[in-house]
């Protein structure tokens, strides 16, 4: 039975690694947002650090994506001329999850020529679900979420949050998710208007 869990928790784990590659792996483009509190003067911040662990780094194994993360944060705070500290006053955070989805679909047959019900000649159609010539497609996927989170660490207060979401591929290589990371977090960071005590 232990043995289950085991695998369960190692399972999960994989299909986070997924999801994680989400910022490049998607089935299609992930949608990514941004938003940060008006209320708060970011000219007060000039250092900043990790979560350790963050929410994508399971304790109970190792995870490159963490790192690949966390280099690629660091890029586009650096840029912005913060710099790392072990008294930071941005905490960031970096988590993911997924969830099981399923897409129905309900699209109009071909056009029926001929016989009965061909005296339309194609000049008009039936309202939408007339009683035929709709076919319904179900499919099932998995999508994808990451956030970023940069935290105020003085007042414990999320500041800016940065949102991936799309389909899970599971087919790509390790080094196309790790450009594709790189490029994530870079489209999300532009939804970062500010820069070190300025």
């Amino acid at each position: 039975m232990q043995a289950d869990s085991v695998f369960r928790k190692f399972s999960r784990f994989l299909l986070l690694a997924s999801a994680i590659a989400l910022l490049a792996g998607c089935a299609s483009k992930p949608k990514i947002e941004s938003d940060y509190d008006r209320t708060i003067d970011f000219n007060q911040y000039r250092t900043y650090g990790f979560f350790n662990p963050m929410g994508i780094e399971n304790p109970n194994y190792s995870s490159i994506y963490g790192g690949i993360f966390r280099d690629a944060i660091s890029q586009e705070m650096e840029s912005r001329g913060y710099r790392m500290s072990d008294n930071p006053d941005l905490m960031i955070n970096v988590s993911g999850r997924l969830q099981d989805k399923t897409k129905v679909t309900t699209t109009s047959d071909p056009y029926m020529g001929g016989g009965y019900y061909g005296y339309r000649h194609g000049y008009y159609g039936a309202w939408g679900g007339y009683g035929y010539g709709t076919s319904t497609h179900v499919s099932t996927y998995t999508e994808g979420t990451i956030n970023v989170d940069i935290v105020d660490r003085a007042q414990k207060r999320m500041v800016w949050e940065g949102v991936a979401v799309g389909r899970v591929n599971e087919k790509n290589t390790s080094d196309k998710t790790r450009e594709n990371i790189y490029s994530g977090i870079k489209e999300m960071f532009t939804g970062y208007p500010f820069a070190a005590g300025q």
